[in-house]
């Protein structure tokens, strides 16, 4: 299983620290680069921290959390090499992986319930990118 970076703002902090309870669970490896608490703060200061760890560890995923996800996904997909998907449903997340390759699972924690993060968050994990025709594709980005 490949470490989990997860970071988030304070809309998406409590969903959060319940991914990492999941997380725990199950035994993987992750690293929390923020936020550490409900209090307000810039979504783009923990995009960009989680986006530069990504890049320096490439067998690494990424999990952001802000309120809607939007504000995440723009900020972390300005980085060379990330691949952030917002994932709403199971057919986006494994779609995500399946075609694009992401790298980096952006949930809205305003949109989408515990119990649903929680599914989209497997099918990302266990969805492997199908290559073949998508590789290049995956280039021009």
């Amino acid at each position: 299983m490949k470490k989990i970076v997860i970071a988030s703002d304070h809309a998406g902090y409590s969903l959060k620290e319940y991914i990492k309870n999941f997380l725990n669970k199950k035994k993987i490896q992750i690293n929390d680069v923020g936020a550490n608490s409900k209090e307000s703060v810039d979504y783009p200061d923990y995009a960009h921290k989680l986006s530069r760890v990504i890049k320096k560890n490439r067998n690494s995923l990424g999990v952001l959390i802000c309120g809607s996800g939007q504000g995440m996904i723009m900020t972390a997909n300005k980085h060379k090499n990330i691949r952030a998907a917002l994932c709403y449903d199971a057919k986006s997340t494994k779609l995500s992986r399946l075609h694009n390759d992401a790298n980096v699972i952006t949930l809205g924690s305003r949109l989408v319930s515990k119990k649903n993060a929680i599914k989209y968050l497997n099918i990302f994990l266990k969805t492997k990118f199908e290559g073949g025709r998508h590789k290049k594709r995956i280039r021009k980005i």
